[in-house]
C-alpha cells in the first residue's frame, strides 16, 4: 500500500488547483489579431504609423499599405492614423474576434503638404536609398550606408562638405594639395572624381561643393560598382539638393563668424502654375583664415524647376553656378621630413600674389515615369564644365636648417563632362517568390583640356624658421604657354540587379554590370606654331564583369543579417613614369553585418565588418624616372602591390527620447601591403598604408525644447576623433636604415557646442568650433601640412516665410 503523507496531499491539491486556474485563465485570455490597410488617394501607404491604444503599440504599414496587430486578449480599443496634410483617424471597436479589414481612406493635398514631407519619421534602414537607384531599403541592403540629414546639416552649421563627412565614420579628409578642394578617403581608399555624385550623376571633386543647396548626404560604403562603374572601392558619396515645392515659402540668413567670415543665404521656393514649380538657392561667401593672407571669396546660385506632366511623369530641371577663388595654402611643410613643432598655426610660405580661380557649371534633367503595375523608368542626364586658373608655389619640403627652394607650377584646366544614365525598377512575383528589380544603362564622356607651360626656374629660397634670413621675392613671373593637351575618355556600362525574396525573412540580392572604357589618344597643339599632334600611345580600352552577391536574414520585422560579396575593376588613369599607361587593378569585397532598429523604430544600431583585396594599388609616383626629380604631376602614378583593408564600423543613428536626436560611430580600418615583389624599391610587406586612418568617431546630440518657457530652445554638442596616422611615403626595400619615409601623426579630438533659440519664424544659431583649441595637421601625403582650425564662432540668422 502506498502511504499519502499530508504535506504530500497538499502539494498535489495545489497541483491540482493550479492547474485547473491555468486552464480557465488560458480560456479567458484568448487571443485575436486585427489588420488593416492605409489608403491615401487611392494608393497604399508605406510605413505609416497606426497606433493601438490603451496599449500604445505602434505598427508601421508594409509596402502594400497593410498593418496588423496580434496578440490581443478581448476588449474595448482604439486605432488612429495620422498622415501629414490630413485629419486623423481614429477608429473604436470591441474585440471579440480577429478583425482583417479595419481600413483607413484619406484624401490628401499632396501640393499643399510637400513642405512638411522632408521631415520622416523612418530611420536609416526604414527608408530607400536613392543612391542605391532601385529604391531597396536598407534593411534589405547587405551593405553599409550613412545618412546625414537636413536637420543635421543645419543644426551643424555647415559650410562645406568636410563639415557634413566628419559625421560618417570610417571616411576620414586628407586634404588635397594647396587646399584648393578636398578630398577623402573609406576604408583606405580615396574617393577620387568618379566617387563624388549629386543627385545620382558624377560631379567633379575638384573644386569644394556649395554646402547651402544640401538637402541630405548619402553614402553608401564599400563597393558601388555594379551601380555607378569605375569609383572607389571604399565609398560613394550622393549629395541630395533641394528641390522645387508647390507651396510658397523660402529663408533668408546671414551666416557670419571668425575671421571676416560672411555668407548671406537666400532660398525661395513656390509654384509657378499648378504643375509647375521652382526654386532658387544663392549664396555669396567672403571669408578670411586663422592663417595669414589667406583669403576666399564664392558666388553661388542655384535654380531649379519641377513639371509634372500628368499624373505618372515628372520633370526635374537643375542647374548651378559656382565662382570660387581661393588662396592655395600648403600649410606649413615638412622640415627634414618631419613636422615642425616650432612653426605658428598662423604661418603662411606661399608668394603674396598666388591664386587658384575656379568656375564651375553644372545642368541636369531628371525625367521620372510610372509605367503599368507598378513599375517605374528614371532617366537622368547631366553636364559639367569646370574651368580652373592656377598658380602657385608647391609643397614645402624644407632642410633641416630651414632654408626652402621655392618653385612654382602653373596649371590651366578645363572640363567638358556629359553622362548620362536610364533606369528601369518594378515588382514582380515567380509563384511565392517576391523580386525587386532594377535594370539599367549609363554612359559618359569626359574632355580635359591642360594647358602646358614653360618650367620655371627656382622663383627665390625663403626660411620658414627665419624670415628675416632671406629676401623673398613678391612679384608674379610671366609663363608662357607651350602645348595644349586634351584627353578624351568613355564609358559605358550596362547592369542588372534583382532583390529575391525567398521568404518573408530570407532575401537574396544578385547582380552584375558590364562596364567599358575607352581613353582615345591625346591631341597635343603646339602654342607657338599651332601644329597638333596626336599621341598614339595614350590610347587604351578596357572592359570587366563586376558581379555581385548578397544574403539577408530578416528573423522579424527590427533585425536584419547580412553578408555580401562584390567584384570590380579600378580603372587607373594617368601613366607611369615611363609615361607607358596603367593597367586596371581588380579589386575583392567581402562584408557582414547587422542592421537593428530599437525604441520603436525611432533608433537605428548597425554593425559592419568587411574585407577588400586590392591585386595592384597605385599612388601619385615620388620621383620622374631619373628617380632624382621630383614629380609634381599626379597623372603620372607608380604600382606598389597587393593591399588587404580590413575593418569594422558601428553606426548609431535616431531620436532616443522626445526631440533628442542623436547621431554616433566609430569605425576601425587597417590598410596594408600584403603581397610585394622581392625587386628593390618595393613596399615593406604589412606595412600600414600612409593614407590609411585606422580610427575614426563621431558624436552628436541636439535638443529642442518644445514646451514651457524655455520653448524654441536649442541645444547641442558634437564630437570628432581621428585616431593616430601615417604622413609622407610608404617605406620601399633597400631603403638606409636610418632614414625612415614615413611621418608619424598623432590622433586629435575636437568639440563643438551649439545653442540657439526661435520665436516664431525668426531664428538664431551659434556654434563654438573646437572649443579645446586642439592643434593637429591634415596631411595630403607631403604635399600640405595644413593645421585644423583653432577656436573659432559661428552664427546664423535666419527668417523663414
Amino acid at each position: 500500500m502506498t502511504h499519502i503523507y499530508p504535506n504530500k496531499k497538499c502539494s498535489l491539491f495545489l497541483m491540482f488547483v493550479l492547474f485547473i486556474s491555468i486552464n480557465l485563465q488560458a480560456q479567458e485570455t484568448k487571443r485575436f489579431s486585427v489588420s488593416g490597410v492605409v489608403i491615401e488617394n487611392g494608393k497604399p501607404v508605406e510605413n505609416a504609423t497606426v497606433i493601438l491604444k490603451p496599449k500604445q503599440k505602434a505598427a508601421y504599414t508594409n509596402g502594400q499599405g497593410r498593418y496588423s496587430f496580434s496578440n490581443l486578449v478581448s476588449g474595448d480599443y482604439s486605432i488612429s492614423v495620422k498622415l501629414t496634410g490630413a485629419a486623423a483617424q481614429e477608429i473604436k471597436f470591441n474585440l471579440k474576434e480577429d478583425v482583417e479589414n479595419l481600413d483607413f481612406t484619406f484624401k490628401v493635398n499632396t501640393q499643399k503638404i510637400e513642405e512638411v514631407r522632408v521631415v520622416s519619421s523612418k530611420t536609416i534602414n526604414q527608408k530607400p536609398v536613392s543612391v542605391g537607384k532601385s529604391g531597396v531599403k536598407g534593411f534589405d541592403l547587405p551593405q553599409s550606408v550613412s545618412i546625414i540629414s537636413n536637420q543635421i546639416i543645419e543644426n551643424q552649421q555647415v559650410n562645406k562638405l568636410s563639415d557634413v563627412i566628419q559625421n560618417v565614420n570610417g571616411v576620414a579628409l586628407g586634404t588635397a594639395r594647396g587646399g584648393t578642394s578636398e578630398s577623402f578617403y573609406a576604408r583606405g581608399y580615396s574617393l577620387g572624381k568618379n566617387s563624388l555624385l549629386k543627385n545620382g550623376s558624377a560631379v567633379s571633386s575638384s573644386v569644394m561643393p556649395e554646402a547651402s543647396t544640401l538637402e541630405s548626404v548619402e553614402v553608401l560604403k564599400g563597393s558601388a560598382a555594379l551601380l555607378y562603374g569605375n569609383v572607389s572601392s571604399g565609398a560613394v558619396v550622393n549629395m541630395v539638393t533641394k528641390k522645387p515645392k508647390y507651396n510658397f515659402g523660402g529663408e533668408v540668413s546671414l551666416r557670419t563668424g571668425s575671421y571676416d567670415t560672411y555668407k548671406p543665404i537666400v532660398d525661395v521656393y513656390g509654384p509657378i502654375a499648378k504643375k509647375l514649380a521652382f526654386r532658387i538657392v544663392s549664396t555669396y561667401e567672403n571669408a578670411g583664415s586663422f592663417r595669414n593672407n589667406v583669403k576666399s571669396d564664392k558666388i553661388y546660385v542655384s535654380p531649379s524647376l519641377n513639371y509634372k506632366i500628368g499624373e505618372k511623369t515628372n520633370v526635374l530641371l537643375q542647374a548651378d553656378y559656382l565662382k570660387y577663388n581661393n588662396t592655395p595654402d600648403f600649410g606649413i611643410g615638412t622640415l627634414d621630413n618631419k613636422i615642425p613643432t616650432n612653426i605658428s598655426r598662423q604661418s603662411f610660405f606661399n608668394t603674396p600674389w598666388a591664386y587658384n580661380k575656379v568656375n564651375q557649371t553644372t545642368a541636369s534633367v531628371t525625367v521620372d515615369k510610372e509605367l503599368l503595375n507598378g513599375w517605374k523608368l528614371n532617366f537622368i542626364a547631366g553636364y559639367q564644365n569646370y574651368d580652373r586658373n592656377y598658380f602657385s608655389t608647391e609643397r614645402i619640403q624644407a632642410e633641416a636648417n630651414g632654408d626652402w627652394s621655392r618653385n612654382l607650377t602653373k596649371a590651366n584646366s578645363f572640363e567638358d563632362y556629359f553622362n548620362g544614365q536610364l533606369n528601369l525598377t518594378g515588382k514582380f512575383n515567380t509563384g511565392k517568390i517576391a523580386h525587386q528589380v532594377l535594370l539599367g544603362t549609363d554612359a559618359d564622356s569626359y574632355k580635359t583640356t591642360n594647358n602646358g607651360y614653360a618650367s620655371f626656374a627656382t622663383y627665390d629660397k625663403i626660411n620658414i624658421l627665419d624670415p628675416n634670413k632671406f629676401s623673398a621675392r613678391t612679384d608674379e613671373p610671366g609663363a608662357t604657354l607651350l602645348t595644349v593637351t586634351k584627353s578624351p575618355t568613355y564609358r559605358f556600362g550596362v547592369y542588372a540587379q534583382d532583390l529575391i525574396s525567398l521568404t518573408k525573412k530570407l532575401k537574396l540580392l544578385t547582380g552584375i554590370r558590364y562596364s567599358y572604357q575607352h581613353i582615345a589618344n591625346q591631341s597635343i597643339k603646339d602654342a607657338e606654331t599651332g601644329k597638333t599632334a596626336i599621341n598614339g600611345t595614350t590610347s587604351r580600352s578596357d572592359d570587366a564583369f563586376s558581379p555581385r552577391i548578397g544574403l539577408v536574414y530578416q528573423p522579424n520585422k527590427t533585425t536584419s543579417f547580412f553578408g555580401s560579396y562584390a567584384n570590380s575593376f579600378e580603372v587607373n588613369t594617368g601613366t607611369d613614369v615611363y609615361l607607358v599607361n596603367l593597367s586596371p587593378s581588380i579589386i575583392n569585397q567581402f562584408e557582414l553585418g547587422l542592421k537593428k532598429d530599437l525604441f520603436q523604430n525611432k533608433f537605428s544600431a548597425n554593425f559592419t565588418i568587411y574585407k577588400i583585396i586590392n591585386s595592384n594599388t597605385t599612388q601619385q609616383a615620388e620621383f620622374m624616372a631619373d628617380g632624382v626629380t621630383v614629380n609634381n604631376d599626379r597623372n603620372i602614378q607608380e604600382f606598389l602591390g597587393e593591399t588587404t583593408s580590413d575593418g569594422f564600423e558601428i553606426d548609431l543613428s535616431g531620436h532616443i527620447v522626445g526631440e533628442l536626436s542623436f547621431l554616433a560611430g566609430y569605425s576601425y580600418d587597417f590598410m596594408r601591403f600584403t603581397n610585394v615583389s622581392d625587386k628593390k624599391n618595393s613596399p615593406i610587406l604589412g606595412e600600414q598604408l600612409v593614407r590609411n586612418v585606422p580610427h575614426t568617431a563621431n558624436g552628436t546630440l541636439f535638443y529642442t525644447f518644445n514646451r514651457g518657457k524655455v520653448k524654441g530652445l536649442k541645444l547641442g554638442a558634437s564630437g570628432f576623433y581621428t585616431g593616430n596616422r601615417f604622413a609622407g611615403w610608404n617605406n620601399k626595400v633597400g631603403q638606409t636604415q636610418n632614414y625612415n619615409r614615413i611621418v608619424p601623426l598623432n590622433g586629435f579630438t575636437t568639440f563643438d557646442l551649439s545653442a540657439g533659440y526661435s520665436f516664431k519664424k525668426m531664428s538664431i544659431l551659434a556654434k563654438v568650433s573646437n572649443i579645446t583649441n586642439e592643434l593637429n595637421y591634415i596631411v595630403h601625403e607631403n604635399y600640405s601640412v595644413n593645421p585644423i582650425a583653432p577656436r573659432q564662432f559661428l552664427t546664423t540668422i535666419s527668417y523663414k516665410f
